[in-house]
């Protein structure tokens, strides 16, 4: 939704409706009513740590958003969605509003920036972007750099949960046994899909759940960017998913299931959850069912 305050009404909207492009956000920095946000994580064997990469440059006024300090307190999956105040109070300690503009990239591209996107989406933020490209991009057009970290003023995020944009454990199983007729999109790698590599987080069985369609968000994502609608219509379909049916994604912690939640957004289907356990929960349980080998 676009707000009177939108940096897109005073310059040319990229072709995706969901991203900001290096120039147009390079033209609006420091201008009222815009926050950017740095969501970089990475996985452990990328041997790289977002913090510190922050801290050494980031585009001019970014703040840095921890995907695995704000998480929810009561739970001991990877950075887990925190309840509604704790995020709000996050966002608002960090100068961000939910009435702001708010731009959100990492240092891959199109990796983490995603789940951030959902993240602020589902706790009511009005206008969130992507930047297109993400850090690399940003720095491929000379676009200035800083390292130091001004204070901001305390943002009001006033954060309320759309637990419709949430799966739960039951919600998994119900579609697994038949009682929900959604679907599973699995964004993980399909070796890991398969079965044929062990999972990187100890006492997590390798598989997928029963039914999944293997849809690596890799097949969605060029030189980190997203691809465009009809390359990724013809993803979905490759993947044997019917748009038209209720879709839940999935991953291995709630990370790059968000990259599949964009593309979906992108091609306007709406009806979508995201599973914020992912693999990590579903394959550490010793009563959830397993199956290995391509999607059936």
């Amino acid at each position: 939704m676009l707000t009177e305050r939108s940096i897109c009404d005073e310059v040319e909207l990229s072709s995706n409706p969901f991203a900001v492009s290096a120039s147009e956000l390079a033209s609006r920095i420091g201008h009222p009513g815009l926050s950017v946000v740095d969501g970089s994580w990475y996985l452990p064997a990328q041997k790289r740590f977002a913090r510190p990469e922050y801290e050494a440059g980031h585009i001019p006024g970014a703040v840095f958003f921890d995907h695995d300090t704000v998480v929810a307190a009561d739970s001991d999956l990877p950075h887990s969605l925190p309840d509604a105040a704790t995020f709000g109070n996050a966002l608002s300690e960090l100068g961000v509003s939910d009435l702001d503009t708010i731009v959100v990239y990492d240092g891959l591209g199109l990796f983490s920036a995603p789940r951030l996107w959902w993240m602020l989406r589902t706790f009511g933020a009005r206008d969130v972007r992507i930047l297109d490209g993400g850090f690399p991009a940003w720095r491929e057009g000379g676009y200035p750099i800083e390292t130091s970290v001004a204070p901001r003023r305390r943002g009001h995020f006033d954060a309320r949960l759309d637990i419709a944009a949430v799966a739960s454990l039951s919600d998994v199983q119900a579609i697994v046994s038949g009682v929900d007729d959604g679907q599973i999109v699995d964004a993980r790698l399909a070796e890991r899909f398969r079965g044929d590599v062990p999972e990187p987080r100890a006492g997590v069985r390798s598989g997928h759940m029963p039914g999944a369609r293997s849809l690596p968000f890799t097949d969605l994502v060029r030189d980190g960017r997203l691809m465009d609608p009809d390359a990724i219509r013809a993803a979905f379909e490759r993947a044997g998913v019917d748009l038209d049916r209720s879709i839940v994604t999935s991953c291995g912690s709630g990370v790059t299931a968000a990259v599949v939640t964009l593309a979906l957004a992108r091609l306007g289907v709406s009806d979508t959850r995201l599973y914020d356990g992912s693999w990590t929960e579903w394959g550490s349980l010793a009563d959830t069912p397993v199956e290995t080998g391509p999607a059936t």
